[in-house]
């Protein structure tokens, strides 16, 4: 049916947003990159997240942009390898001008993980799971 899927984000500056996740530890595919538009990379995969102007995205979707301050249209969650990895990514936020809005810590007794906001308010959930500790 599908070859593949990817994601598109608005963001107010893609200058700014590529450095910061840049700073996080995400790649970019710049042969696809744009004056209003870059390709992150994401995982093992190479999921791609397209990052675009808002007045670009706005034409795309044809629709109002969320107002990421008051509400979320999605949480984008990511697969983390460990606790370590967990704790590093949390602090390389911070560092690049991101906020922790959930800080690291055990959930359910076989996840560990915490949440961010990047630059533009767009919400991410970083998880390490220990899937031997899931109870069913």
């Amino acid at each position: 049916m599908t070859k593949q899927i990817w994601l598109n984000l608005p963001v107010k500056d893609v200058k700014k947003s590529k450095v910061f996740f840049e700073k996080i530890g995400f790649s970019f595919n710049e042969k696809n990159e744009t004056a209003h538009s870059v390709c992150m990379i994401v995982g093992d995969k190479n999921f791609v997240v397209m990052l675009f102007e808002e007045s670009v995205f706005g034409k795309f979707s044809q629709n109002k942009i969320t107002n990421t301050k008051s509400s979320s249209e999605i949480l984008i969650s990511l697969d983390a390898e460990s606790k370590k990895e967990v704790n590093e990514l949390a602090k390389k936020v911070t560092d690049a001008g991101g906020v922790v809005f959930s800080k690291p810590a055990e959930n359910e007794g076989w996840m560990y993980g915490f949440g961010f906001a990047d630059l533009d308010g767009h919400r991410w959930n970083v998880l390490y799971m220990d899937f031997g500790k899931l109870q069913k």
